[in-house]
């Protein structure tokens, strides 16, 4: 029996770059797929239902998870985000490499109920460039952005649980980086 592809689940702390180098990646590389999560936050301008996230309000994303249709899903910023496990089992079943972006909760999550997941870690070259980032996209309001900052401390604390390490110095490199991770059983 040929061993199936695994799951790679990349995270790190907010403001990293996750969704930077994985539509690198993608573009690179479109036969990764990328597993699209349901969201109940609505979608910033430019982002469409689908393609981003399945936006969702909080009654259908309450049904998901009484449903048991999700992988793992978490709550942040007040808003609540989840992986759609259907979805994601026959990609796999298919023999097709799957990449999941999702924050740390929902990696441990994850970790819980396929422990044979490659676990990847994006972290920032420095702790400032991080708070740069944060800062910087200029969509977010003061209070959410310290709490973002708040949550990056933890999230940065918690790479040890985690299979691999990238530093996100340069995207291309990352994303070479990652897709050599996705292919390697």
């Amino acid at each position: 029996m040929s061993e199936r592809p695994r799951l790679t689940v990349l995270s790190g702390p907010s403001g990293v770059g996750k969704s930077t180098v994985v539509a690198h990646l993608r573009k690179v590389h479109p036969e990764i797929w990328l597993s699209v999560s349901a969201t109940t936050r609505r979608p910033r301008p430019g982002e469409q239902h689908g393609v981003q996230y399945f936006f969702v309000d909080d009654e259908e994303f309450d049904k998901l998870i009484a449903n048991g249709e999700l992988l793992e899903w978490a709550e942040f910023a007040g808003n609540r985000y989840g992986t759609p496990r259907r979805a994601v089992l026959e990609r796999l079943e298919a023999g097709e490499p799957v990449l999941l972006e999702i924050d740390l909760q929902g990696a441990r999550l994850v970790r819980e109920s396929m422990p044979e997941a490659r676990l990847v870690f994006l972290a920032p070259p420095s702790w400032e460039e991080l708070v740069r980032r944060l800062t910087g996209r200029g969509t977010e309001s003061p209070e959410v952005i310290e709490r973002r900052l708040a949550a990056a401390g933890v999230e940065l604390a918690a790479e040890s649980e985690f299979d691999v390490t990238l530093v996100n110095t340069s995207v291309e490199a990352v994303s070479r980086e990652l897709l050599a991770l996705t292919k390697v059983s």
